[in-house]
């Protein structure tokens, strides 16, 4: 397959695509008698795989870790497996500041009438209003305040 169609395919520029095979993010793809590229799926699928772990905040420099590791001549399938596995745990941690920041947001449109309303009347006022940092729903358990 070309690399025009394999850019159609997994949405990366052939630009991006030429780029990622020039700094080793992905292995060398083999070229046809005319010497143009000729993509199999083990060439998009590890150009899916880049795409995916690079949109996620993987650096550059750990996805040609990675490729790297897979070229290896060496037995190194339990190097890559725990890149892999650590790649993962960051992503983990990436998701529960998400998922933090979408429940406060979440709370603050659903409060914000109700709290706008309190503030008007002086029911409410900037040193009598719930402690954000305190509600268990919006903070990491490493920094709690005690």
């Amino acid at each position: 397959m070309n690399i025009k169609k394999v850019s159609e395919i997994i949405g990366l520029s052939v630009d991006t695509i030429r780029y990622y095979e020039r700094v080793g993010v992905v292995p060398p793809v083999a070229r046809d008698h005319n010497g143009y590229r000729d993509y199999h799926i083990n060439d998009i699928n590890w150009l899916f795989l880049a795409k995916s772990l690079k949109t996620a905040g993987l650096s550059i420099e750990s996805l040609i870790e990675f490729s790297n590791l897979a070229q290896s001549e060496d037995n190194v399938t339990a190097a890559q497996k725990s890149l892999l596995h650590e790649q993962l745990d960051e992503i983990n941690v990436k998701l529960d500041t998400v998922r933090r920041t979408k429940a406060l947001l979440e709370y603050k449109i659903k409060t914000f009438d109700d709290h706008l309303a309190k503030f008007d009347s002086g029911e409410m006022t900037p040193d009598n209003t719930e402690k954000l940092w305190e509600n268990r729903h919006f903070i990491d358990d490493n920094h709690k305040s005690h």
